[in-house]
């Protein structure tokens, strides 16, 4: 056999070998030992079966332990629970079982859905099986062969698939020992590489190629992964990730709620609203001195959202409305016969802003913000308590500036948000940069000029932050108008949540015609920068809550202190305890029911108090109290006055504590 294959390995060699040499055979001559570890190969990036034939390229060979093969142990699984469901219950028919985001699911036909019941009899045995240890090998069928195979079987949905393959496409067939599937692959080695670090997580109905005309399959769950410790951390994850569903805790702090006649808008309780407005508050108090705040309509005509261009690239996702009088007198020549919309966004109102009066460069940047409440349409399967609503609000703030401001203000936006997220308490944040979409607006001497300015700005990110702050590039997830930085951070358990973002944007002050005067008293376009923190601030306090579990620092908390009496005869020390409390600032309710303590105690706790003083007949004599913490058995007695003090700064919002903190210590400097 002649060499005619040539391969390029990750350290740059490069090695000829004879024609039909697969991925195993490459392994093998590399080393024994390595051979055995594989489970994979790449060729220019794509995975492949190690016992296909090779071909000229860059080639890596991929273990078990490599990150890539993550997604086969995953993929093997699902065909491994396929056969396992079908040896438990022949005549099961099996369908479509894809990766999905950590883990898989197959569906299944079934005369009787399968139940959670079940699942511990599928995974015993899917054991058995990977103990088997079968090799997947690959068959070609031609398509009248696959149709017969499958519908001797009685196979019907396979037969479908098979008929909706391109009849130009080879169609795969993956055996595991004598069970086979129709697949695209690639897979594994052999069963026994999948490992036992997997679990049945649900199961739930779903209709045939997601279509509600079609029959009810039963879905099955699992996840899977490459150790027993990576699938324990998962499922530590989950567990606490339901006892921290803002769902729940917004029920058990009585926050707010939602119902069927305002699907997907959130009813604000009065305690969720005070926490609403101490986020509001706290933003508008970064914003002070640097953005001026404004507020555009809520409806404008649709003529409005077609010159900016969402009439076209963003209309259904828009609300668009019109006056009752004209739906119900169309006839009438003296109505409003106009289709308004209500806002997805806030720029366009900021745009006519920035229009109104003429501007000159000595005034740029111009820095507009505005907690503009948006309305966009989700479909009701995928709202999602306040992670996904429709109506939200945006802390939203758009940038005028020069092409040469633009790169400072890039930084100055970067340093608020990260600044606002550590007030938060999350450390770890990842800024992507998000570059030029195939589908876009603009010339590429523009995109060009904005991403190399949002380069060099990420570059300085990371240099600025020691290293950390994590930084990426995003290939083509930009908006339509222009690059972006997306803002990720990790909460408490480990999860990541994109929040922030920074957008350059040339196409928009183009769309409206805004410009301003230079020092030659020419017309400019300016360049706008679309800048947000929380994002939607529904879905901030959302995250916030689960990543606290409920238990807010004292300075968020909408109720900060209960004062509990223990007696009676203490009641009257207690409201003089809690007005105390509130002219020092704080939040506070009182609890002087004829109840027992630990009752009253157990009781704030659900709600998530922050912090319970009980008072007594004790308390009241020697003028003290006894401070209780969410979370914790032990309390702490102290002298009123000494209490109230330490409270009043623990409940100090924390950039009002660092003014206070920079002004004692001017002072202390001045002295």
């Amino acid at each position: 056999m002649s060499q005619a294959v040539s391969l390029t390995f990750p350290d740059g060699s490069v090695r000829g070998f004879d024609a039909g040499t697969t991925g195993r055979d490459v392994a093998e001559s590399i080393s024994k030992s390595l051979a055995k570890k594989a489970v994979a190969i790449t060729i220019d990036g794509t995975l492949r079966d190690l016992s296909d034939p090779i071909i000229d390229g860059a080639i890596e060979i991929v273990t078990r332990t490599d990150p890539r093969a993550l997604e086969l142990i995953r993929h093997d699984a699902a065909h491994v629970m396929a056969e396992a469901v079908q040896e438990l219950w022949p005549g099961t028919q099996v369908t479509i079982g894809p990766v999905i985001e950590n883990g898989f699911y197959y569906d299944f036909a079934r005369d009787t859905p399968f139940t959670p019941d079940d699942l511990p009899k599928i995974e015993a045995k899917m054991k058995e099986i990977i103990a088997r240890n079968k090799p997947f090998t690959k068959e070609v069928w031609p398509r009248n062969k696959a149709k017969e195979v499958f519908a001797s079987k009685g196979e019907d949905y396979k037969v479908e698939l098979v008929d909706a393959i391109p009849e130009n496409q080879d169609l795969n067939i993956y055996y595991q020992g004598d069970w086979f599937d129709l697949c695209r692959g690639p897979h594994m080695a052999s069963t026994g590489q999948i490992g036992t670090a997997f679990k049945l997580m649900k199961v739930a109905g779903a209709y045939w190629r997601g279509d509600s005309n079609n029959p009810m399959l039963t879905r099955i769950y699992g996840t899977a992964w490459a150790t027993q410790e990576e699938l324990d951390q998962y499922l530590h994850v989950l567990a606490e990730a339901e006892k921290r569903d803002h769902r729940k805790l917004g029920r058990e702090m009585d926050l707010y709620h939602f119902q069927e006649e305002g699907p997907g808008v959130v009813f604000w309780h009065g305690k969720g609203w005070r926490m609403f407005q101490t986020l509001t508050a706290y933003m508008r108090r970064r914003l002070a001195g640097v953005y001026e705040e404004v507020n555009a309509p809520q409806v404008l005509d649709t003529s409005l959202w077609e010159t900016s261009g969402h009439w076209g690239w963003y209309q259904e996702n828009m609300f668009a409305v019109k006056s009752a009088h004209a739906l119900t007198n169309p006839d009438d020549p003296e109505a409003d016969d106009r289709i308004f919309a209500l806002k997805p966004m806030n720029c366009p109102g900021h745009v006519q802003i920035f229009k109104h009066g003429l501007k000159s460069y000595r005034e740029l940047p111009i820095r507009l913000a505005e907690f503009g409440l948006v309305h966009r349409y989700e479909p009701s399967g995928s709202l999602h308590g306040l992670m996904r609503v429709r109506g939200f609000t945006q802390d939203d703030a758009h940038i005028f500036c020069t092409d040469e401001q633009m790169a400072a203000e890039c930084l100055r936006i970067n340093d608020l948000i990260l600044s606002v997220y550590e007030d938060f308490g999350f450390a770890e944040v990842v800024v992507k940069l998000s570059t030029r979409p195939e589908k876009r607006v603009g010339s590429d001497d523009l995109w060009d000029r904005a991403e190399s300015v949002m380069m060099d700005v990420l570059k300085t990110i990371e240099a600025q932050s020691g290293g950390r702050i994590k930084t990426g590039i995003l290939p083509g997830e930009g908006a339509f108008y222009g690059p972006k930085f997306e803002y990720t951070l990790k909460d408490a358990i480990g999860r990541e949540w994109q929040c922030g973002t920074t957008q350059v944007d040339f196409n928009l002050p183009e769309r409206f015609g805004a410009f301003y005067i230079d020092q030659n008293s020419e017309k400019q376009q300016p360049v706008m920068i679309h800048r947000a923190i929380c994002g939607s601030m529904e879905r901030f306090l959302g995250i916030l809550i689960e990543n606290f579990a409920g238990h807010m620092p004292l300075w968020f908390a909408p109720t900060q202190v209960v004062v509990a009496t223990i007696t009676s005869d203490a009641d009257d020390y207690g409201r003089e305890v809690a007005e105390a409390l509130r002219e020092a600032g704080l939040n506070v309710e009182t609890d002087f029911r004829n109840e027992k303590i630990n009752y009253k105690i157990r009781e704030h706790s659900v709600s998530k108090v922050p912090v319970i003083i009980v008072c007594g007949r004790q308390e009241a004599e020697q003028r003290s109290v006894n401070i209780r913490r969410l979370g914790s058995q032990a309390q702490t007695s102290m002298a009123l006055d000494e209490a109230i003090a330490a409270l009043e700064v623990e409940a100090t919002p924390p950039d009002l504590l660092r003014k206070a903190k920079a002004k004692a210590k001017a002072k202390k400097t001045a002295a």
